[in-house]
Order: C-alpha cells, then sequence, then structure tokens
C-alpha cells in the first residue's frame, strides 16, 4: 500500500533542486515523454490530499530516483527507509531529505520564496580553459553545484574538476550583487583556493559566466592563472560521475555535442559551439581580459529559448 507520497515527493525535489512542480514533472518527463505525472494532481499529492494510482508512474519515480528498487517499492517503502536509500545512492544529505519531506508543503514553499537568489541554486557544467602547460589549448570541464540550506538566503557552491590527478573540489558560499555573482572556493583538505566573478543572473538562470582565477594545479611549478568560463545548467539535479580519464575535450572537440551526452541537448549545437567560442576565446587588443557583455548576451539569448521552448513543448 502507497505511503508517505507527499513527504516522498517533496524529497525528491530536494535531492533534484525542483523549484516548481513544473520542474518536478519534467524530471518525469525526461525519463517518459508519456509519463501521467501531472502538475495539478502532484500539487494535492504533495499537500497528501490524494496519491497516484497509476503503477507506471511510480516505476518513472524510480528512474528518476536513478535507485536499483522497482517503483512497487517507491510506493510501499517508509520515508525513512526512502532516505536512507536515496541519499547513499546520490551521496546526499539524509538529514537535508528528511527535514524537506517531513515539513508541511506550506512552510516548504514559504522557505522556497523567501530566498531572493534561489533561482541561482541548480547543478551546471562548466567548461573553461586548461591552465596545465601539458593541456594547453584545451578545454575542461568541470562541475558547479549551487545549494541553500533548508531555503536560507545563503547559498553555498561546491566546484569539482575530475584531474588525472585526483579530483579537485572547492566549496564556498555566493555573494550576489546587482553587478555581479563572486565567490571564493577553497579545498577544505588541501590548499587549492579559486576566485569567481560572473556576470550578474538573467532570469530565467540557464548560464553563468565569467571569469576563474587560481593557480595551475598540475604542472612542475605553480603558476597564478586566469581563464573565462562558461557555467551551463542542466536540467538533472547532478552530473553523472566526472571521468578523470577525460577530464579535458579532444582539440577542436564540440562541447555541444560534450553536453548532449550529459543530458543537454542542443536543437543547434554548431550554433552553441559558436557562441561559447565566441566567449571563451574573443579578445580585444589590450592590458585587461573583460568578456563582451554581447558575447554573453548571445548565450543567455541561445540557452534560454532552448529552456522556454522545452517548457512550452512539454507543457503542451
Amino acid at each position: 500500500m502507497a505511503q508517505n507520497i507527499d513527504q516522498k515527493l517533496r524529497a525528491t525535489a530536494c535531492l533534484l533542486g525542483a523549484v516548481t512542480r513544473k520542474d518536478l514533472a519534467a524530471a518525469f518527463r525526461r525519463v517518459n515523454p508519456s509519463t501521467s505525472f501531472d502538475v495539478e494532481r502532484a500539487h494535492k499529492w504533495m499537500q497528501g490530499r490524494a496519491q497516484p494510482r497509476e503503477a507506471q508512474l511510480y516505476q518513472d519515480w524510480a528512474a528518476v530516483l536513478d535507485v536499483d528498487r522497482s517503483g512497487e517499492w517507491v510506493a510501499n517503502c517508509d520515508f525513512q527507509s526512502f532516505v536512507e536509500i536515496v541519499a547513499a545512492r546520490h551521496s546526499f544529505d539524509q538529514d537535508k531529505l528528511r527535514t524537506s519531506g517531513g515539513d508541511g508543503p506550506a512552510r516548504y514553499q514559504s522557505k522556497q520564496v523567501s530566498n531572493p537568489n534561489r533561482d541561482l541554486i541548480g547543478t551546471y557544467v562548466c567548461y573553461s580553459h586548461a591552465w596545465s602547460s601539458y593541456f594547453r589549448g584545451q578545454i575542461i570541464r568541470g562541475a558547479l553545484s549551487i545549494t541553500s540550506e533548508d531555503g536560507a538566503s545563503e547559498l553555498h557552491a561546491t566546484y569539482t574538476e575530475a584531474l588525472p590527478t585526483g579530483s579537485l573540489q572547492v566549496t564556498g558560499t555566493l555573494s550576489v550583487s546587482r553587478r555581479s555573482v563572486s565567490f571564493c572556493l577553497q579545498d577544505a583538505h588541501g590548499d587549492a583556493q579559486l576566485l569567481f566573478c560572473l556576470f550578474p543572473p538573467t532570469l530565467p538562470v540557464r548560464v553563468l559566466g565569467g571569469i576563474m582565477c587560481g593557480a595551475t594545479v598540475i604542472g612542475s611549478d605553480p603558476s597564478p592563472s586566469a581563464t573565462r568560463i562558461v557555467m551551463i545548467r542542466l536540467p538533472a539535479a547532478s552530473l553523472p560521475p566526472l571521468d578523470n580519464t577525460s577530464p579535458y575535450l579532444p582539440p577542436n572537440a564540440s562541447p555541444a555535442r560534450d553536453l548532449a551526452g550529459l543530458g543537454f541537448a542542443a536543437s543547434s549545437p554548431d550554433g552553441l559551439d559558436e557562441d561559447l567560442a565566441k566567449f571563451l576565446n574573443s579578445r580585444e587588443e589590450g592590458w585587461v581580459d573583460q568578456p563582451s557583455p554581447s558575447d554573453f548576451r548571445a548565450l543567455i539569448e541561445r540557452l534560454n529559448r532552448e529552456w522556454v521552448t522545452r517548457l512550452y513543448t512539454s507543457d503542451k
């Protein structure tokens, strides 16, 4: 017999970083375009006033969670077991899942609304120029996760690169102002430190971009370094594990096709590659590297259009 459906759905939304019921519905549609998950009915499900009856929807839910469990397990397990299995599968904070599921719907929604920067929350795949002299001229892929503690106003960031020498992970808090998004992230177990200064976000936040600076990690001598960086928000809550056997894209590789392998297939891969290359590579003569606002605007327009078009198509 299905139980704790409202708590499990709220915990699933927390896991996915889904701010609205539409975000949650989109996650179900990604695993099954014909899913019976419905935004309006989900409102009642998440309030505990009704629960899904279709067995297939629970199978879709198991696929969304990416757990080695059946739809029947998703429906019938108790909430504590649900939290333990899902948190272990995704290395996610059990207490955060438990709290998000345990809060009443009104309290949960008000917490989300109270965060003025909640549109930044999500998972981004990042592309920047490699600093190491061993990989000169290549693009390196990284991951950025932006979260908040129980809907609090303070945002936390974790940036990861799966380098050949081992995983680099730095964490810290964000500062969002009218003119920029800036943050300094540090390695909790080492001396790595990265500084970011990004263009202010444009709603809906599908892409961030700006400058990342720090010191080389791979090389005979550490060198102060800087690169332009683009961060593209993914529809899923988490990236597949970054492969440290190939963190660097081959020369002349297509970031758009790399993105497709991570769950974001652009309608015009060549056009996206052109806009990415222009932002990452164009530089005027002079002493200062200042990414062009117009180049970044082109990326915003392209990626926002992709998102709005997909949302419109999926809701028809």
